[in-house]
């Protein structure tokens, strides 16, 4: 469908040998690159943009409305309801640290080390459960440290893990979570550009996805969920926009409640509006649709990496557990980093080399012990090449003639 077509999709890069072939963009995973959707609903409204609840002509009437119809749409997307909000924040780490800062006193938090940085470390009270071998381990994991807790609890888990792609057990991780009186929040990150995201379907309480990684790549972010605790809680920014009322002394003050009360200062319209878009354009397609076509691109590529020696797909849950379209290798006796250096120099194919910002997870899928920066390719490290709406079998296919190449020349 033409509204997400990639933009840039044709970009062509210059090979040592003088070659000019069209650019692989294989790392979804770390930025999506903008779609026709988001990029047209930006151009539409440019000409009449202006500040966002803070005037009264025509411009900033017309950049409010497009704000107030945005934050509907996203609200549809995620399946709120009337004891939901959405605020846009500036991405899923954003969205994160502001729950994270809107606990209430004394709560614990309870998560797996398997997470990303942005889910791992912004919470308070942690108790932190080692990464699981199964589905059902991670729930019977969850379901025996929460019995002995009490006062407020959050749960946080990813829907999608950004190094394996594999889904975790949400909706069975909340059940056990509602059981005990807790909350649960999803870092939907990886999970919102493949699957649906629905609050109730998911049966979480709060999630967080990011505009850059749903082909939005605006600089903005959500964060979907129950107010009682945001409206509760001191507003993220302090300025203009979160405050009701300010008086001539400190204690006479008021905080804005709802959206407005985190959302301080002049907010990303048009990384609001671009979510927005994308969100319209994919419920539009059609998530099965889109779901089996990256799942046959997806298959395509595992079953040529098992043709690859030396090459091994590493995996939290097992081989055969549903993913999304993200594969990381280990490769024998190569660093990753070199890997994916000669695949983008000699190949024009993009990948990831690296931690991913998951060093728990990827030390102990690695059986590595030293902790690198999140985009080095440090050892233990890995090689990951992720999928998106732009990719092709052609794509699946250059890269793995690519990795024959590496492995035939190692």
């Amino acid at each position: 469908m033409p509204a997400l077509d990639i933009i840039g999709d044709d970009l062509k890069v210059a090979l040592p040998s003088g070659e000019a072939v069209r650019f692989v963009h294989l790392d979804y995973a770390a930025s999506a690159p903008c779609v026709a959707a988001a990029a047209d609903a930006v151009r539409d409204l440019l000409p009449r943009y202006g500040s966002v609840h803070r005037g009264t002509g025509v411009r900033s009437q017309a950049s409010t409305l497009a704000y107030e119809l945005a934050r509907d749409v996203v609200a549809e997307f995620v399946g709120a309801g009337p004891e939901h909000e959405v605020v846009f924040t500036r991405n899923t780490t954003d969205a994160l640290n502001l729950l994270a800062r809107a606990l209430p006193a004394g709560t614990t938090t309870v998560l797996f080390d398997a997470e990303h940085h942005a889910n791992l470390l912004p919470w308070p009270n942690q108790l932190r459960l080692p990464a699981p071998a199964s589905p059902a381990a991670a729930v019977a994991d969850l379901d025996a440290a929460l019995t002995d807790l009490s006062g407020p609890v959050l749960v946080a888990v990813t829907g999608a893990g950004n190094v394996t792609g594999e889904l975790w057990p949400v909706r069975q991780l909340a059940d056990v979570a509602h059981r005990h009186g807790a909350r649960i929040v999803v870092d939907a990150a990886q999970l919102a550009p493949h699957r649906p995201v629905d609050l109730t379907g998911l049966g979480a309480d709060y999630l967080a996805f990011s505009g850059h990684k749903l082909y939005a790549p605006f600089g903005a972010g959500v964060l979907a969920g129950r107010s009682d605790w945001l409206d509760a809680a001191e507003p993220y920014l302090a300025g203009g926009g979160a405050s009701a009322a300010v008086g001539d002394r400190p204690a006479d003050l008021s905080w804005a409640t709802g959206p407005a009360r985190h959302e301080g200062g002049t907010p990303n319209l048009f990384g609001a509006v671009a979510i927005a878009a994308v969100c319209e354009a994919l419920t539009a397609a059609g998530p099965d649709a889109l779901h089996d076509r990256e799942q046959a691109l997806l298959d395509r590529l595992r079953a040529g990496l098992r043709e690859l020696p030396g090459v091994t797909e590493v995996s939290l849950f097992g081989p055969d557990h549903p993913r999304v379209g993200i594969v990381s290798l280990a490769f024998d006796g190569r660093d990753p980093a070199d890997v994916a250096l000669v695949l983008g120099r000699d190949h024009g194919i993009g990948v990831r080399a690296g931690q991913f910002c998951a060093h728990p997870l990827v030390r102990r899928l690695t059986g590595g012990t030293t902790a690198g920066a999140c985009g080095d390719g440090t050892t233990p490290g890995l090689l990951r090449a992720s999928l998106g709406l732009g990719s092709t079998a052609e794509d699946v296919d250059r890269l793995l003639a690519a990795l024959r190449d590496v492995v035939r020349n190692t």
